[in-house]
């Protein structure tokens, strides 16, 4: 299936279900639920009465009936066999487990003409690089840029110069790249039709401005199996212009490439949306309607498929992501999910919630284990 088409969806699935019910009555933005944030200029669209003059601006901390720390402490954690920033000893490496890889995850750069945002990257790059024990390879997670979804070409290019002439000065590790929603071109713009004429629409653009030849891949490093997700597909009609799934090409694909990894060797998952979070309940005020209806486009509507192929496949140990911009670190049936920091933190406008700009180190060993450790860089 094409990366521009609405995967065939049940009628009767929850994810239909998603699709087809009307917007919920809590509302963060004025209309409906939208992770769109300020570039300079702002774009048009998702502003709401009463909110600072200006087509769209941060949503403040006060939108938000609770914080993660009170969230966890009223509900004791999460039952159904996961937990959430719990240290447990099989998460540790064994005493005679040796360090495989070093990794920098650096997600949510958001490089645009908003003030700071060009120098932030180079500062993020360079405090990560200058590590006394130094990244061996440096994952990007996706939102390279401040967004493409509502913008002209004229300024998504101009976004994209910023992002190479960051890394073309500062990027001296080996890396890969993984595609953000943000980093897709017109995917929400109401003249979408007429731009599907242009080869760079979609997904196309960025790929092209990452190096990427396709939304999704593996490879192997340090004895460890990585893979690369691309986990936004086209949903026309809905508020953010896409939803967070895999296709069915690339669900097939990556059982394909999980059957062809050796069982000893530990698999990390990465994508830029989180495959499963607690966090997604914390992004908004998603409770005032009486249930928590979270988007389609902040959490993969195909978790529980997802979950179940990882079931198959016990060496696969962690996945990475971003998205949310903040940071979490829960485990699920011998999976742990770490959806770590933005480099932008609140869209290079300070602290989002608790967490502010960021990226993150991780230590892979031989065991399987993960060592994760959120550095502030400024």
């Amino acid at each position: 299936m094409g990366p521009s088409t609405l995967p065939v969806l049940g009628r009767n699935s929850p994810e239909a279900k998603f699709l087809q019910a009307p917007s919920p009555a809590v509302d963060i933005w004025g209309s409906r639920p939208c992770r769109c944030r300020p570039l300079s200029p702002p774009p048009a669209g998702c502003g709401s009465p009463g909110r600072p003059t200006g087509p769209k601006s941060y949503l403040p901390l006060s939108a938000y009936i609770m914080n993660r720390r009170t969230f966890l402490s009223s509900t004791g954690g999460l039952a159904l066999g996961a937990s959430v920033g719990l240290a447990r000893d099989k998460d540790r490496p064994s005493p005679r487990a040796a360090r495989s890889l070093r990794v920098a995850h650096l997600t949510d750069v958001h490089v645009s003409g908003i003030e700071g945002a060009e120098p932030g990257l180079a500062m993020a790059l360079r405090h990560a690089q200058d590590q006394a024990d130094k990244p061996d390879l440096i994952l990007f997670g996706g939102d390279c840029i401040g967004d493409a979804l509502d913008q002209t070409k004229l300024d998504v290019l101009d976004q994209w110069a910023r992002w190479d002439r960051a890394l073309s000065r500062e990027l001296r590790t080996p890396h890969r790249m993984c595609l953000g929603n943000h980093d897709i071109w017109g995917w929400k713009r109401h003249d979408s039709a007429q731009l599907q004429e242009d080869p760079d629409f979609g997904k196309a653009l960025g790929l092209r401005r990452l190096g990427l030849a396709a939304p999704y891949y593996s490879f192997d490093e340090g004895g460890w199996h990585f893979v690369v997700l691309d986990s936004m597909q086209r949903a026309q009609g809905t508020a953010q212009g896409y939803i967070a799934m895999l296709d069915e090409t690339q669900f097939k694909w990556l059982a394909s490439d999980l059957n062809a990894t050796p069982s000893r060797r530990p698999i990390c998952v990465l994508s830029h949306i989180p495959i499963l979070s607690a966090a997604a309940l914390l992004d908004g005020d998603l409770a005032g309607s009486g249930n928590y209806i979270v988007p389609g486009a902040w959490l993969h509507l195909d978790c529980r498929r997802i979950k179940n192929l990882f079931r198959s496949h016990p060496n696969v140990k962690v996945c990475l992501s971003g998205h949310l911009h903040m940071v979490e670190d829960l485990r699920y049936l011998g999976v742990r999910y770490l959806c770590n920091g933005a480099v932008s933190g609140a869209w290079w406008r300070g602290s989002y919630q608790e967490f502010g700009p960021s990226y993150t180190l991780l230590d892979f060993y031989e065991d399987g284990t993960v060592e994760p450790r959120q550095v502030s860089y400024q």
